[in-house]
């Protein structure tokens, strides 16, 4: 593993609070969502996305997962509704995954796993910049999508099929014409509560949106995620597994749901 904050026995979450000491903080992600304790609000909207194929540009291995980037200085690919107010650009979106099906998502429910979690980040566009919106309270917003062992997803195989490119850590290839709402799964209904990124920095800025309901992934497309490698080209290989941060202390907030 090389220097720096990563997944590892030396360097894992429970090291982060030395550098970032937000890692203790009121608000930090992900949490475990007890449904019978989330509070039915009937003044949350529906969400709209709105995501042009034609802002995917690129597809990179950042040594600790992988990530799709978009074009974000136009409202062509947007978030709005839902628990925010205010218009929400899409940066990005990557995964979460485990060594093994039984974990690997960062938000569980009801103390359970999933195999793998996926996250489209967005920014919000009262802030000038991605930068400067990461560092507000309510700059960025995060939906969260479950992926459960099933069928194989053929929306997701177009991105497991770029990973090919990327296999070691800083690797990074064109990813054109995708879009994002296809890993979408048919219903919107959502959690939403006040959090932070679940990565160094560990900001406290973001508004998490998970998603009840999960899309499929197939053994074999999980297989793929696991090909990838958390170390650089002539490096000694070390599977990108088990990159995610276990749940935070709740600390007296608030899980709301979109949903009776």
């Amino acid at each position: 593993m090389s220097h720096g904050w990563g997944y590892g026995s030396t360097n894992g979450p429970d090291t982060w609070g030395v550098e970032y000491p937000v890692a203790n903080g009121p608000r930090q992600s992900p949490i475990n969502i007890v449904p019978k304790e989330a509070k039915y609000d009937p003044t949350l909207k529906a969400l709209k996305l709105k995501y042009d194929p034609s802002n995917a540009s690129g597809i990179l291995n950042n040594g600790h997962s992988f990530q799709v980037d978009f074009v974000d200085n136009t409202d062509s690919s947007t978030l709005t509704g839902g628990p925010i107010s205010g218009t929400y650009r899409l940066k990005q979106f990557h995964f979460h995954w485990g060594a093994s099906d039984d974990r690997g998502s960062e938000h569980t429910v009801n103390g359970i796993k999933f195999p793998c979690e996926l996250h489209l980040v967005h920014w919000n566009t009262k802030y000038p910049s991605f930068k400067d919106a990461a560092g507000e309270p309510d700059g960025l917003a995060v939906v969260g999508v479950f992926l459960k062992i099933g069928s194989a997803n053929p929306r997701l195989q177009k991105v497991l099929d770029g990973l090919d490119a990327i296999q070691t850590k800083g690797k990074q290839t064109v990813f054109a014409n995708f879009d994002a709402k296809t890993l979408l799964p048919g219903s919107l209904d959502y959690w939403t509560y006040d959090g932070s990124l679940t990565t160094p920095p560990l900001l406290e800025s973001v508004t998490w949106i998970v998603l009840k309901e999960p899309i499929s992934v197939s053994p074999a497309q999980m297989g793929k995620f696991r090909s990838l490698l958390f170390t650089g080209e002539g490096e000694p290989p070390c599977c990108m597994v088990d990159n995610y941060r276990p749940p935070q202390p709740l600390k007296g907030r608030q899980v709301r749901a979109s949903f009776r």
